[in-house]
């Protein structure tokens, strides 16, 4: 291979380090090429990216790369799962595939920034996808909300119980709950004199007058 056909190789295999969202370094010694192609299979639906590498070129990547850590996982045959996506999918996938499958061995590899050792990898294939811990978190919330909106039913509910025995034993107490009435128009008395009527009587001197003028 031409120095930079390396250079190129080298280029990707940093790259694919820093920008996954998780990397697994195996040993796949032992797999046929059938037996590949199935291993890529399976990580393909966990957004994952299996390829080989020659070890002297991934040394240098890693390097490069800053992440020296890895350095004691690059020995054998070696073949890194670039993870973008959920790692914890593809952390399962290559469990299952290992356990019917002895000849891929996990060597260790990357979440974000730190370095996981293999036990790591197999711990966190025994975390809950993403997507069923989200589901779980979403029904955590969801219960409280439900239990307060049956407390708030089941409080107006006996508040209105209350209410109404209430006014039951009110009732049984002999209390009428009757409506308010209009009160009565005033009559006025029939001694009494209004302005109209004594205008049209006259004075008594007045009367006197009449008479004897007649």
């Amino acid at each position: 291979m031409a120095r930079p056909e390396k250079t190129a190789v080298v280029d990707e295999i940093r790259a694919k380090l820093t920008d996954s969202d998780a990397a697994v370094l195996t040993e796949y010694r032992g797999l046929t090429v059938t037996e590949l192609a199935e291993l890529r299979g399976a990580l393909r639906p966990a957004g994952t990216e299996y390829k080989v590498f020659k070890n002297t070129l991934a040394r240098r990547a890693v390097e490069a790369a800053g992440l020296d850590e890895l350095l004691p996982m690059l020995s054998g045959p070696t073949a890194i799962a670039f993870v973008r996506g959920d790692a914890v999918v593809a952390a399962k996938a290559l469990r299952d595939f290992g356990n019917t499958n002895s000849a891929l061995v996990i060597k260790g590899g990357l979440l974000g920034p730190r370095v996981l050792t293999s036990g790591e990898v197999e711990s966190l294939a025994e975390i809950e996808p993403r997507d069923v811990l989200l589901a779980r978190l979403a029904g955590g919330f969801q219960a409280p909300l439900v239990k307060a909106a049956g407390l708030f039913q089941a409080f107006t509910r006996n508040f209105a119980y209350g209410i109404k025995a209430y006014v039951e034993a009110r009732i049984e107490g002999g209390e009428a709950l009757e409506a308010p009435t209009a009160p009565e128009a005033e009559v006025p008395e029939a001694d009494t004199v209004t302005e109209t009527d004594a205008a049209e009587v006259p004075p008594a001197d007045e009367t006197e007058n009449s008479t004897e003028e007649s």
